[in-house]
């Protein structure tokens, strides 16, 4: 019976344009902005300290009301410093954990500061390729349905290294695995 329904799912999303369901449910986030919810797979096979402390302050509400407060169009969204301000965060430092995933449109990556080190609760969504990124930034995940509401953030000012004036926030954001399936609620 669950390999009928996992194949009229798989059906559904290549024919019918119904967005597949992740199958981990406890490493896939909803991360629920203004416009409509982004569907997020966490890589914990990639990131499993970075995925571990993401998933606790999700499930603390951290990232609840969180400011998108450096958003380039183009490059990338920035959010989970409670501030605002970019120098922010939860208190708690993540070191590097470096792979070979590249950082193209849709990947969640950790922010951090000068040193490698330094990932606390900030992350951003790319919206095109940065290969410069590749191997230096903590890829934790990736946005698998809802990337036109990432696209609706709004975007900072170039000439302020993207700093956004009365920015778009987090309305919330849950651990699938913790959100009941039919209202969508805790």
């Amino acid at each position: 019976m669950r390999r009928l329904a996992a194949i009229l799912t798989l059906f559904a999303a290549l024919f019918i344009g119904v967005p597949a369901q992740a199958a981990d449910l406890e490493n896939t986030l909803y991360l629920e902005l203004p416009t409509g919810r982004v569907v997020i797979e966490m890589r914990p096979d990639l990131a499993p300290k970075h995925v571990a402390r993401i998933k606790e302050l999700t499930r603390q509400g951290f990232y609840d009301g969180a400011p998108f407060h450096r958003v380039i169009e183009g490059f990338m969204a920035q959010t989970g410093d409670p501030t605002g301000t970019g120098a922010g965060g939860s208190g708690q430092t993540l070191p590097l954990e470096a792979s070979e995933e590249k950082h193209v449109r849709g990947v969640v990556s950790m922010a951090r500061a000068a040193s490698p080190n330094s990932a606390d609760s900030q992350f951003f969504i790319m919206y095109g390729p940065a290969p410069s990124l590749d191997r230096l930034y903590t890829v934790w995940g990736k946005v698998v349905s809802g990337m036109e509401h990432v696209d609706a953030i709004k975007k900072g000012d170039v000439s302020a290294n993207g700093l956004v004036e009365d920015p778009d926030r987090i309305v919330s954001m849950r651990v699938a695995a913790d959100v009941d399936g039919k209202s969508g609620k805790k």
